[in-house]
């Protein structure tokens, strides 16, 4: 066995020593969140890969480790000398700003936390190499066989992405009749009453009181914030 295959293994091996014990601790707080600098391959999706056989395929991996799954399997495609079989490891994320306090958060969010896709030309070998990954639980697919994502999927995933980068989602709730404060815009320090909420388009109408007449106003979630 080659040299570096057999120091790929020996890591492998001190990894899955620590498997059991990661299995049992519980993720921490946020585990979920990618609070860095958002994933710089997640906008390449679209890019033509160098093997026109490659497919994207989905495998999932232990909760709050998809992160070190990425980095593992990166490592073994360098190691197995495996650039033209398998190309990019991605992680979706999207932007999302939170309210705390009165102040603003953006911080980055796994579309599907617990899964990462992979672009791979599938044979037997390369199947083994990805599954045997620590951390990697299994494909996504029929049975056995890994299911590839079809071309609609993978657009719908760059559409949201880059949606996503472009408006990071503001991750609030506001209900009918609630008591908000606007923070921007002409009406800024106005208070109002909530009449309708549109989630899709992150936009409020709420009634504003201007010159003793109850107003309507249009306003986007990041413009307003609850009233205390």
């Amino acid at each position: 066995m080659a040299t570096k295959e057999v120091g790929v293994l020996q890591h492998d091996m001190q990894d899955r020593d620590l498997q059991d014990q990661e299995k049992n601790v519980p993720a921490a707080e946020g585990s979920g969140d990618a609070t860095a600098a958002p994933d710089a391959g997640t906008a390449a999706v679209a890019e033509a890969p160098r093997n026109p056989n490659m497919r994207w395929y989905i495998i999932h991996s232990y909760s709050g480790f998809e992160r070190k799954v990425k980095e593992s399997l990166e490592s073994r495609v360098q190691a197995f000398g495996l650039q033209e079989r398998i190309g990019k490891v991605l992680i979706p994320t999207e932007a999302v700003t939170e309210v705390r306090n009165g102040k603003k958060y953006t911080v980055e969010r796994m579309f599907y936390p617990g899964y990462v896709l992979v672009e791979m030309d599938m044979d037997d070998h390369v199947w083994h190499v990805v599954k045997s990954t620590p951390r990697v639980t299994g494909f996504v697919g029929t049975g056995q066989q890994p299911t590839p994502l079809s071309e609609e999927e993978v657009q719908h995933i760059v559409y949201r992405v880059g949606e996503a980068k472009d408006k990071p989602k503001l991750k609030v709730k506001f209900e009918k009749n609630e008591t908000v404060k606007i923070t921007e815009g002409p009406f800024a320090t106005f208070t109002g009453i909530v009449d309708d909420v549109n989630e899709d388009r992150e936009t409020l109408k709420v009634m504003v009181t201007i010159f003793g007449r109850s107003t309507p106003v249009e306003l986007e979630f990041n413009q307003v914030e609850k009233s205390s």
